[in-house]
């Protein structure tokens, strides 16, 4: 079968206001400097660690804040993201717009999957970091269930590592908050 020319996707130079006009077909499509990133659907495992996370946060989320998945930031207008759970300011959320900016953004968190390990263990940490997100988890699920916490050190606009917890989620910031880990393992993940 023969493709015309209009039908090949372009290789670069996409917008966030690109992305507005692609169809919700359940497919998570992200920008890296004007690159179209497209992955499939999160699988069972990595959805439900991501709700069990984002309603445990939310039980001890201050009023200030609020607890979300699957949303946009928009870093500039060829680099968007969509962190699995983030916290943002209420404000932010009140201001609606479907996406978030960094500036409105305090936590970050990615779930490692097989087709993610590079984006969530480098590249979107280091350009998270770039752009003022006070706070980066990335949640390992390779050999059990671990969470990996940073905070940004803003003069070198780089994580610092702060803990890996794979009992219990204990960190005094953004909040207060204390998760058992065994709360986030989805079921048959507890049988292995």
């Amino acid at each position: 079968m023969t493709m015309a020319i209009g039908d090949i996707p372009r290789a670069s130079g996409w917008t966030t206001e690109d992305l507005e006009d692609l169809p919700d077909d359940g497919l998570r499509r992200e920008l890296l400097d004007g690159v179209l990133l497209v992955s499939p659907s999160p699988t069972d495992i990595h959805q439900i660690i991501a709700g069990r996370l984002m309603v445990a946060l939310e039980e001890s989320c201050p009023d200030y804040l609020q607890v979300t998945q699957g949303v946009e930031i928009r870093m500039s207008n060829n680099r968007s993201f969509i962190p699995d759970v983030l916290v943002a300011t209420d404000k932010a959320a009140q201001r609606g717009g479907g996406y978030y900016t960094p500036k409105e953004v305090v936590l970050a968190v990615e779930i490692v999957s097989p087709t993610s390990i590079a984006m969530d263990r480098i590249t979107k940490p280091a350009l998270y970091a770039a752009a003022g997100i006070p706070y980066y988890w990335r949640i390992e699920t390779f050999e059990g269930l671990v969470v990996h916490t940073h905070t940004l050190d803003p003069e070198g606009q780089v994580y610092r590592p702060t803990g890996s917890y794979e009992v219990r989620l204990d960190v005094p910031e953004p909040w207060a908050i204390s998760i058992p880990i065994e709360r986030l393992r989805p079921r048959h993940m507890k049988e292995r």
